[in-house]
C-alpha cells in the first residue's frame, strides 16, 4: 500500500460540537460520539499513512438549531476547521458545514467556506428534514456550486421515517445506506445532477445500496411509463458520473459491484474515523490491499491519486 493516503471520509466532533448536542438531547444514529481530538486524529493518520484527512461535521450538523443558532453553529464549527488546518499544516482539510434551513443562508455560509477559507469542498447530508438531495427547494445552493465547480462530499442522515421503524438495529447500521441511496437517485431521476454538471459529488460508503441497484435503476423507464423521459444511456451516466468514497465498503462484495456502475478514477479512499476505530480502519485496509483483489496501480488511485486529481489543489 502507498504511503500518503488522503482520506476523505473523516470526522471532525470538536468537544463544544458534543457538549451542544448533548444539551439538545438529540437522538444519535450511533449510542454515543467516540472520542476525538487532534491529538487522537494524527495518531490514527500516522499509524495508517494517512497523509491528508477532509474532515466533515458529523450528523446532525446545525440543523437542529433555529435560524441564528443554526448559523452561528456552523460557523463556529467551520471556523474550528480552519484553525485546525491551520495548526497542523498538509494534514487536515475540511468539507464545510451548511446551515440549510435557508438557501440564501446556506449559499453565503458555503461561499465563506470556498472563497474565504479555501476548504476542498461543502458537506452535505442526503436528507434534511423531509427533503432529499435533488428536491427543487436546494436548486439556489446548487446553482451557486454549480458555478464553483464545488466537490460535495454527501453523508447520510437518519431521516425521520428511519426513525419510526420498529426495528432494534442501529441507524448507522440499515438505514445510513438508504439515505444515501434515495438522495442520489433523486439527483439523477429529478434531473438536478444534469442541470448542475459543474458539482462533484462524492457518495458516501459506495453509494450505499446504489450498486446493487444500478441494474434496477437502468431499466426504471421501460417498466415505468412516468420514468420514459429519462434514457438508460442517462442513468447509466449519471451513477457513473458521482465519485464514492470507500467508507466501510472496501471488500470484494461493495467494490465488486461498484466496479460495475463507476470506473477506478471515480473512487476514493475513506475511513470513516472515529466511527470506525482503530480496528476497523485496519481491517478496512487490510481488505483494500488483500493479494489478489486490486492491482497496485488500481490500489493507488483510491488511495491517493483519484484525491489529487479531484482536490488539484490539495498540499
Amino acid at each position: 500500500m502507498p504511503a500518503g493516503k488522503i482520506d476523505v471520509h473523516f470526522h471532525l466532533i470538536p468537544q463544544f460540537f458534543r457538549e451542544v448536542i448533548q444539551e439538545a438531547g438529540l437522538m444519535l444514529a450511533t449510542a454515543k460520539y467516540p472520542e476525538w481530538s487532534p491529538a487522537l486524529a494524527l495518531e490514527l493518520m500516522d499509524k495508517h499513512d494517512i497523509a491528508l484527512a477532509i474532515a466533515s461535521t458529523v450528523c446532525p450538523g446545525a440543523g437542529f438549531l433555529p435560524g441564528d443558532k443554526a448559523t452561528s453553529f456552523a460557523r463556529r464549527c467551520n471556523d474550528y476547521a480552519a484553525d485546525l488546518i491551520a495548526r497542523h499544516p498538509g494534514r487536515f482539510g475540511c468539507f464545510g458545514l451548511l446551515p440549510m434551513l435557508d438557501m440564501d443562508v446556506a449559499i453565503a455560509e458555503a461561499r465563506y467556506c470556498l472563497e474565504t477559507l479555501h476548504f476542498e469542498g461543502v458537506g452535505l447530508f442526503a436528507s434534511y428534514g423531509e427533503r432529499f438531495l435533488g428536491d427543487p427547494f436546494f436548486d439556489p445552493l446548487m446553482r451557486y456550486l454549480d458555478t464553483a465547480k464545488a466537490v460535495v462530499h454527501v453523508h447520510p442522515s437518519l431521516h425521520p421515517s428511519s426513525r419510526s421503524l420498529k426495528l432494534q438495529w442501529p441507524g448507522w447500521l440499515i438505514e445510513y445506506t438508504f439515505d444515501t441511496t434515495r438522495a442520489a437517485v433523486n439527483l439523477v431521476f429529478s434531473g438536478a445532477k444534469a442541470r448542475f454538471p459543474e458539482i462533484r459529488f462524492i457518495l458516501s460508503h459506495a453509494g450505499g445500496a446504489l450498486p446493487y441497484l444500478a441494474l434496477r435503476l437502468e431499466l426504471a423507464p421501460m417498466i415505468e411509463a412516468s420514468l420514459q423521459n429519462l434514457s438508460r444511456d442517462k442513468i447509466v451516466a449519471g451513477l457513473k458520473s458521482f465519485w464514492y468514497d470507500n467508507a466501510i465498503a472496501s471488500g470484494p462484495q461493495t467494490m465488486g459491484a461498484l466496479s460495475h456502475v463507476t470506473t477506478q478514477d471515480h473512487i476514493l479512499f475513506g475511513s470513516d474515523w472515529p466511527f470506525c476505530d482503530d480496528p476497523v480502519v485496519a481491517d478496512e485496509i487490510a481488505r483494500l490491499t488483500a493479494p489478489n483483489f486490486l492491482a497496485p496501480d488500481t490500489i493507488a488511485m483510491i488511495a491517493y491519486k483519484n484525491a489529487l486529481a479531484l482536490f488539484p489543489a490539495t498540499p
